[in-house]
């Protein structure tokens, strides 16, 4: 009778339990290179200037947590934020020279805005924003404007009541896009495109005391586009004309344009809803040819005249003073790209790149030369809603009002 067979041998489960609980120490010891929030520092603006000797000077505006000891920095309130800066041969060096400067970690993630003096924009930007093109860390979703006849560490340094750090009011400025608000992703990709110049958004700062001292007073305000012929600023366009260079860029957002009637008859107001542009471009030869037309739908906001605007025809009147005032605006923008600055900030060339790529094959060689040269025409179609609910002034009495 052959013994009975006995069970295998299980394997002991102590040693397989040890390797389990090592390896596990392994994968649950966290982050080997997490960082605390205490030992950064986060930048909410940058500056870039250039110096008398040619080098460039990096400022950067810092905020203080809450409960930081900071009295706060270069006219800034107390606590809230202060501002480094630094001279280098390049922005990188400028950069390492500021964190030297800094007790902890520069981290830009949270930087929402990018100010160029106008001095060094004159003389180019090339230099300054290549960083921004290799550098991961940069986010390209930041807004960059030109500081109007100013330095840019000077508009980090200016406060702003309604911001307990100033770049953010520029920021919500910005969001609102009543003027021209561009990011680094729009520099990048209008700079890079065949047939287009780019473009950047303007500020300065203005005086709230009417002594016009410097000092606690100091505000600033969105101040039209900065316009540029390859890497330097050739030219601005003021309010008035920023709002027609948005339209025939197809960027109007919403945004109020006041006309005047012919005769001295008053004026008519209205707040835009919706606004589009089309272009159309004819070549004969090398000559170009170039129609701009532009339509949109607005609401009569304000009407300082003695018309009844419920009347059709007198709807028509304002109607047309409007249309009239918004292609006059329209064209002297275009003249003054064309005659004055010679720079295809419209994007005129695109438009043929695209529409007519043999044709702009034998063009875009010679198109700096050729564009002040295209005819360029612009038409306007507007659609007026509400007109029925504005109707006559109610300040006027009835014999005085044009039925």
């Amino acid at each position: 009778m052959k013994p009975p067979m006995k069970p295998p041998m299980k394997p002991p489960m102590k040693p397989l339990l040890c390797l389990c609980m090592l390896g596990s120490l392994l994968i649950l010891s966290g982050c080997w290179d997490r960082t605390e929030i205490n030992d950064l520092a986060f930048i909410t603006g940058s500056a870039f200037d250039r110096t008398k000797d040619g080098k460039y000077l990096l400022s950067v505006q810092i905020a203080i947590p809450q409960g930081g000891q900071s009295t706060g920095g270069s006219g800034g309130p107390p606590g809230k934020f202060f501002v480094l800066s630094a001279t280098g041969v390049n922005a990188s060096e400028a950069f390492e020279l500021i964190q030297k400067q800094s007790s902890r970690r520069l981290f830009t993630a949270h930087r929402s805005v990018i100010f160029i003096g106008e001095s060094l924009g004159r003389h180019g930007i090339n230099d300054v924003l290549d960083v921004f093109a290799h550098d991961p860390r940069q986010r390209l979703k930041t807004y960059m404007l030109v500081v109007k006849g100013e330095t840019g560490m000077r508009m980090l340094e200016t406060k702003y009541p309604f911001e307990q750090v100033p770049v953010e009011a520029v920021k919500e400025l910005e969001r609102q896009r009543t003027e021209m608000a561009v990011t680094l992703r729009d520099y990048f990709i209008a700079a890079s495109s065949q047939g287009i110049s780019p473009v950047l958004g303007a500020i300065e700062s203005e005086r709230a005391s009417s002594d016009g001292k410097d000092g606690a007073g100091n505000l600033f305000k969105l101040a039209g586009t900065a316009i540029f012929n390859g890497p330097r600023i050739v030219g601005f366009l003021d309010a008035n004309e920023t709002s027609g260079f948005l339209w025939a860029t197809d960027h109007m957002k919403n945004s109020r344009i006041f006309a005047n009637l012919s005769g001295g008859k008053g004026n008519v107001g209205i707040q835009m809803h919706r606004a589009k542009r089309r272009i159309f471009t004819h070549m004969r030869g090398d000559k170009v040819q170039v129609n701009i037309q532009l339509e949109g739908v607005a609401s009569l906001v304000e009407n300082n005249t003695k018309l009844d605007v419920s009347r059709p025809d007198n709807l028509a009147i304002v109607r047309k003073a409007l249309e009239d005032a918004i292609e006059e605006r329209v064209r002297h923008v275009v003249n003054k790209l064309q005659k004055q600055y010679k720079t295809d900030s419209l994007g005129i060339g695109q438009e043929i790149y695209r529409g007519h790529p043999n044709q702009w094959k034998r063009l875009k060689n010679d198109w700096q030369a050729k564009y002040p040269e295209a005819n360029v025409s612009v038409s306007v179609k507007l659609s007026l809603l509400g007109a029925g609910m504005a109707g006559p002034p109610l300040q006027l009495y009835d014999k005085e009002i044009v039925k």
